[in-house]
């Protein structure tokens, strides 16, 4: 029996808009890759949107999925792990895998798709490893140890995010009482261990090999962040819902957004993930504020924004090389047919592969939502 029905506004909006950052730095990486005109090495915010998108993703994670729970937990007064798997395996499994066969099997035997000094023989190195890595979700230490693996090295996020789904059931189940300390404490404790991976004082450790590229990229602090703006909005907080908050945050982000501003040490990825956190929960729960990301076409793009996630370097690659055989390589060209051709990709997938999988998740939800 469901009783509850959990749907934020404005959210799928926001998911968007961090699928086109993370779009955005990746045409511009990709151009100067093939030896185009590109602003990688030109403008800083290049370098920081498309990492803040992705940190962005991180904290409607930790927000949506924390909230959920408790949710659930509210309602049973216990949640079900066994079914939270199961939907998290039915919506990020099946186009995760798809993109691995792709990226490995289908893609490098195309002269279309291959890049420079990322032939098959790059990409077939130590193949049987890094498909192990894959395929247990660890793609981050691929990134790490060869380099990108062309058209699959965005999953390196989708691994974090399954090391996260992975844990934070058990987590929330464990500790009841003192959660909010617990989001805090997750977030001091990985900035303490980040900050010894990256001191001399790591160097004798053993397997810091392994261990120093898994950490500084399992961004649960991130997530955490999230959490607590969960855990606070479940426990009615009236400070966080604060329509001046939200707009002076607002602009503070976009701001130091556009001009690429980087914070030294730790700082920097906790200042924006808490940025993001005010902005979603405002976003999601303050019906005083006057702007709205609730209409069609962001609710539609936000609704296939892990298919624009997992397909945008297929699409900018096509989009390059159209342009490039127009003779006319420019951004008026790049920039509409990446979007467009990702967008079409995403849609066909939703449409008829993701959503032959997403059919099966009602039968697994305790609380019926809007969130996939």
């Amino acid at each position: 029996m469901v009783n509850e029905k959990v749907y934020f506004p404005n959210l799928n909006g926001l998911r968007f808009i961090a699928a086109a950052m993370v779009i955005v730095h990746h045409i511009e990486q990709l151009k100067s890759l093939v030896n185009l005109d590109s602003y990688w090495e030109k403008i800083q915010s290049i370098f920081i949107i498309g990492k803040q998108g992705v940190v962005l993703f991180f904290v409607l994670s930790g927000f949506l999925i924390t909230y959920l729970l408790l949710s659930e937990e509210k309602n049973f007064k216990v949640f079900n792990i066994r079914k939270f798997y199961i939907r998290r395996i039915l919506r990020i499994w099946p186009l995760y895998f798809l993109i691995i066969i792709l990226s490995f099997f289908v893609l490098p035997n195309i002269d279309f798709f291959i890049l420079p000094d990322y032939g098959k023989d790059v990409i077939y190195d130590n193949i049987t490893l890094k498909l192990f890595l894959y395929a247990i979700f660890f793609p981050n230490l691929v990134n790490a140890y060869w380099g990108i693996i062309p058209y699959a090295s965005q999953t390196w996020s989708i691994g974090t995010e399954e090391q996260f789904y992975l844990i934070w059931p058990l987590l929330l189940k464990w500790i009841k009482k003192y959660r909010i300390v617990l989001m805090v404490l997750i977030v001091v404790v990985y900035a303490i261990i980040n900050q010894f991976f990256v001191s001399s004082y790591s160097d004798n450790i053993p397997f810091k090999i392994i261990l120093e590229p898994f950490w500084t990229t399992f961004r649960i602090d991130c997530m955490a962040i999230g959490g607590l703006f969960a855990i606070l909005l479940f426990k009615e907080n009236k400070y966080i819902l604060n329509k001046f908050l939200f707009y002076i945050v607002i602009v503070i982000a976009i701001v130091l957004l556009i001009k690429g501003i980087y914070f030294p040490y730790y700082i920097h990825s906790v200042l924006y993930a808490t940025l993001f956190g005010i902005i979603i929960v405002n976003f999601a729960a303050n019906k005083k504020i006057k702007i709205s990301l609730e209409n069609r076409l962001l609710n539609y793009l936000g609704s296939i924004s892990y298919g624009l996630y997992m397909y945008h370097p297929i699409g900018i690659i096509i989009s390059i090389v159209i342009a490039k055989s127009l003779n006319f390589p420019s951004n008026w060209i790049i920039y509409p047919l990446s979007f467009s051709i990702t967008i079409l990709m995403a849609g066909l997938s939703y449409k008829y592969f993701e959503s032959f999988f997403l059919k099966f998740k009602p039968k697994f939800s305790i609380i019926k939502s809007g969130i996939v």
